[in-house]
């Protein structure tokens, strides 16, 4: 093992290392990972067992909140044990407990003492069924649980009721209340005085004897509630059960070597160095990375370039502090990710690291109110100046992305990860942070390690490293002469991308049957938050039309409005003016009818594979849907079956676009479809665009922040800027 100094004098080590031939620590091996299960965490709620327990909480006031408030429909209370049981389900009792204190702070707020009742017995009884889905009980242990806690709960709501009187006099009327009701119905049916009467009586001395009734009709309803849950619970968590709680940048504990006891241990995430360091994701056979060894010190920029799968964003977690399945990671302190002077991490798809409503709130996002961040001045650095009171919901996901690195620099971090974080921007944008990341490093108080498959982002780095198959197969030398040699002499700024394996021939097309018909949008103007104080106009008076079998490029910088547009093509987002119409049918009225591939493949795939989602997406059968995977350059044998939580971002993009292709379009609109990917990728993807106009006919519109690569799908291009067409030309009349 190596040995760093950490900057206080004291040497310290955080190691994690696992051998591949033996159990680890963590309880798994590199070829037979075992899945996380809340007993084996210990401390600390982790972060996401912080925001499932909050997610749900809300949701258990939610359901509670209606159901007390509206007419007839208690019913409804009753279902929050459903998510409350999800979390006690999925982790340990102290998140459960969490979630239930928070509903119940919630919804004394809002409906006072009553709803705390249900939500409490809610908890437990969602907590009991929880437990007993994940621990896979018996009958008889659920009947002797329900036994424990239904005597629990009653004993608990008659020591409230004596303590509090009022209450208890407020509960006493309530049921007298209720009985009155129930007493003209029944008077009704059975006119009789002396069942009446009877009754009467009963109640009368039920209510005398309130502790006894209270604690006897919490009892019979915890039975009649843990029923229940039982049977809409159980399938609910069974349905549940493909989607693994798992955190990849968690880290489930690391062990702590030398240093001095009881003393503090500070972030100390760089120097770090990796020896065959293997990782395998629960679930998965094979190999995200295999046996990578290198090492990264203080103070540069090095950059990580490689195809899509390659591992390149495995690696980047690892860094993070993700526990290796196999190998050695050597570092002077924890990674200590999201701290001050720790680990800050970037990652592809803005919109999940977004928190704050408004944009100068998310920079300083869980930071303690004397943080002493220059939030302005952070916020001009990354190209967002005087954009601090905007909302969050109104950016574009150049302006996303951002934002993100401005949140991931208020922390100061001695390590900072970007995975593919100038994707979304566009040609300034990119060479903008490129230039702030290297500034970083040079200024040596920074570690930036960047993910890019743009050879003009990875020239500027200290040095540079190649990944394939999950291994690293180049480093400075060879990478950097294999990225001069592809340039066959352009000149430095050409945004070319690193060399890459060529992508499969496109093959296969699928038999479209298609309707001729013009898009047209006319007289568009869009504002988001419209007659609010944060009122943001992104689009004015746009008009166009597009032909079938049109090749158009819609192109223009970050925050321009082009996934406005795009999504009003698409019919998912009505316009505050103008229409949009296909044929004779206005877009809004027929969604569908103009396919949408959004910016961020992954909140298109809906299902647990690759298969299932192709199916649902609009392949009649296996058949097709194997048939639309070839059509964008993937292979059926490798990624039918797949996970889609296992497949890396360009992977992902070409899936969602194959679901489209199965669902046989006449309009194909694609929001930055190009971002992100390799250059194999890239070409595929041109590929596959041109074939469709070619032997289809399709009409593809393609939303993008450059020309490049594009020539074979668009023969025309519209620039929008601030909202407006600035020009709509062919591509010729560009050059």
């Amino acid at each position: 093992m190596t040995w760093y100094p950490e900057v206080s004098g004291r040497w310290q080590s955080v190691a994690v290392t696992v051998d591949s031939q033996n159990r680890s620590a963590h309880g798994r091996s590199a070829e037979n990972p075992v899945p996380a299960t809340p007993e084996r965490y210990q401390g600390p709620l982790r972060p996401l067992e912080l925001a499932t327990a909050s997610v749900l909480a809300a949701l258990a006031v939610v359901l509670t909140v209606a159901g007390w408030f509206l007419p007839h429909l208690g019913v409804i209370a009753a279902m929050a044990v459903v998510p409350l049981g999800v979390v006690a389900h999925r982790h340990r009792l102290r998140a459960l407990l969490v979630a239930t204190f928070t509903a119940s702070l919630l919804c004394f707020l809002v409906a006072g003492t009553g709803a705390v009742t249900n939500i409490v017995e809610c908890a437990a009884v969602g907590g009991l069924v929880g437990v007993a889905k994940r621990r896979s009980w018996n009958p008889l242990s659920l009947v002797a649980g329900t036994a424990v806690i239904g005597p629990a709960l009653g004993a608990a709501s008659v020591g409230i009721l004596a303590v509090f009187g009022s209450l208890r006099k407020l509960t006493i009327l309530q049921f007298r209340n209720t009985w009155v009701g129930v007493r003209r119905v029944v008077e009704l049916a059975a006119p009789s005085g002396g069942v009446i009467g009877s009754l009467n009586n009963f109640v009368d001395s039920a209510l005398r004897l309130w502790w006894v009734t209270v604690f006897a009709v919490v009892v019979v309803g915890t039975i009649w509630l843990v029923l229940v849950a039982w049977m809409i619970l159980g399938p609910v968590l069974d349905r549940l059960e493909w989607i693994k709680a798992d955190d990849r940048l968690d880290d489930p504990g690391v062990q702590v070597l030398g240093g001095c006891a009881g003393a503090e241990v500070v972030p100390g995430p760089v120097p770090v160095r990796l020896d065959r360091v293997s990782y395998v994701y629960p679930g998965s056979a094979k190999r995200a990375l295999g046996e990578v060894s290198m090492s990264v010190g203080e103070g540069l920029m090095v950059a990580l370039v490689g195809d899509n799968g390659s591992g390149k964003s495995t690696l980047l977690r690892i860094l993070a502090g993700r526990p290796p399945a196999s190998g050695l990671v050597t570092r002077p302190g924890p990674a200590g990710l999201g701290r001050k002077g720790g680990t800050a991490l970037i990652m592809q798809h803005p919109e999940t690291q977004i928190l704050g409503v408004r944009v100068e709130d998310d920079v300083v996002w869980g930071l303690p109110s004397a943080h002493g961040v220059d939030v302005d001045g952070l916020l001009a650095s990354v190209g967002l100046a005087g954009m601090g009171s905007r909302e969050t919901t109104g950016l574009s996901g150049g302006e996303l992305q951002r934002l993100a690195v401005a949140a991931a620099m208020a922390r100061n971090p001695r390590l900072l990860l970007s995975d593919e974080s100038t994707a979304m921007l566009d040609g300034q944008g990119r060479e903008q942070l490129t230039t702030l990341l290297r500034s970083l490093s040079a200024k040596g108080a920074t570690t930036v390690v960047h993910v890019t498959h743009r050879a003009a982002e990875a020239r500027v780095a200290d040095e540079v490293y190649k990944m394939q198959a999950g291994r690293l197969t180049a480093g400075f030398a060879d990478v950097n002469a294999a990225a001069q040699s592809s340039q066959g002499g352009r000149p430095d700024g050409d945004t070319n991308t690193v060399p890459s394996v060529s992508c499969r021939s496109v093959s296969a097309p699928l038999a479209l049957t298609l309707r001729t018909e013009t898009l047209k949008v006319v007289d568009v103007s869009h504002t988001y938050s419209m007659g609010t104080p944060w009122a943001n106009a992104a689009l004015s008076h746009v008009s166009l039309s597009f032909e079938p079998g049109d090749g158009v490029l819609i192109v223009g910088d970050n925050g321009s409005g082009k996934s406005t547009l795009a999504w009003i093509m698409a019919g998912l987002l009505r316009p505050s003016q103008g229409t949009v119409t296909l044929g004779d049918r206005n877009v809004v009225d027929a969604v569908g009818s103009v396919a949408l591939a959004f910016q961020h493949a992954r909140l298109q795939l809906q299902r647990a594979t690759v298969g299932s989602d192709l199916r649902s997406a609009g392949a009649a059968d296996d058949a097709a849907a194997r048939a639309a995977l070839i059509q964008v350059g993937l292979d059926p044998k490798e990624l039918f079956d797949r996970k889609i939580d296992g497949l890396s971002g360009g992977q992902q993009r070409r899936v969602a676009l194959a679901g489209l292709l199965a669902n046989h379009p006449s309009v194909l609109v694609l929001d930055e479809p190009l971002a992100g990917l390799d250059a194999a990728g890239r070409e595929g993807i041109i590929e596959v665009l041109a074939g469709l106009r070619q032997q289809s006919g399709v009409t593809v519109v393609i939303i993008s922040h450059d020309l490049e690569g594009t020539e074979k799908v668009a023969e025309r291009v519209v620039r929008l800027g601030a909202g407006r067409v600035i020009s709509d030309t062919s591509r010729g009349a560009l050059q």
